[in-house]
């Protein structure tokens, strides 16, 4: 009987492709990537065992062991699994929907309204090497985060946001999350992130911003105590020490807030 490799087959074998190749771009991303080779020799060997030697001892054993490994890979990689969905959630294809049926000279005032404040205090900060940490919502919910801090809930004002990082306020150590044109909170307390390649002049505020940058879709806008340099942390990547232009361009590409 011939073998029949038809369009579907073909369409099939590229999507299978696609897939591990994305999972082999994120394990790489993440530092994982000896274990996603250790888990593709189990495989070959779980098939070469139970397929191709039909060993039925061992074949047992390993079809055990493969049974329970959907709920030990969740165990490995539920960090990367998160990204992965928060990935796909947050696409600017998705988010652009919401512009679609407003006008957009209307949303894009209304945006650059919310974020001068922003980038004028985060500018006069610099410029006083007072440290600041604002984590601005976008799809993702960061309700676990506002928990951890105090809630305020006030309109967006560059006095305000002077005020909660100024040396002497309790609350100036913490990170503050902007949502829906709104400081939501402040004082918060963010994950750290536990990448290798963050450079070592970067102190803790830089670390927790690229946690929260790897766990979430939301950008979080950092100003150094120590040096008075403006930086931005996106989708687990850093730009650092930007202009105050610099960061109100990233800020009106990035945020439909």
């Amino acid at each position: 009987m011939p073998f029949d490799f038809g369009i579907k087959d073909i369409i099939d074998v590229v999507l299978v492709a696609l897939v591990f190749y994305y999972v082999f771009k994120m394990m790489k991303e993440s530092r994982s990537l000896n274990i996603f080779f250790g888990i593709m020799v189990f495989v070959l060997v779980w098939l070469f065992v139970s397929q191709v030697l039909k060993m039925r001892l061992l074949g047992s054993i390993l079809n055990v062991a493969v049974s329970f490994g959907g709920f030990v890979l969740v165990l490995l990689f539920q960090d990367e699994i998160r990204k992965f969905l928060y990935t796909i959630g947050a696409h600017q294809r998705v988010r652009g929907w919401r512009r679609f049926f407003f006008s957009a000279e209307k949303n894009a005032r209304q945006d650059r309204q919310a974020i001068d404040p922003i980038v004028k205090a985060c500018l006069a900060m610099s410029r006083s090497k007072v440290g600041a940490l604002i984590v601005i919502e976008r799809s993702t919910p960061l309700d676990d985060i506002v928990g951890t801090g105090e809630l305020i809930d006030a309109n967006i004002s560059e006095r305000l946001i002077m005020n909660l990082f100024f040396k002497n306020s309790p609350l100036h150590d913490g990170a503050m999350v902007i949502s829906k044109k709104r400081i939501l909170a402040t004082g918060c307390i963010l994950p750290l992130s536990h990448d290798l390649d963050i450079p070592k002049e970067l102190g803790l505020r830089h670390r927790a911003a690229m946690g929260m940058s790897q766990g979430s879709d939301a950008v979080v806008v950092i100003v150094s105590e120590e040096t008075g340099g403006i930086s931005v942390a996106i989708n687990g990547e850093f730009q650092l020490r930007i202009s105050a232009e610099k960061l109100e361009s990233i800020l009106l590409k990035e945020l439909s807030l």
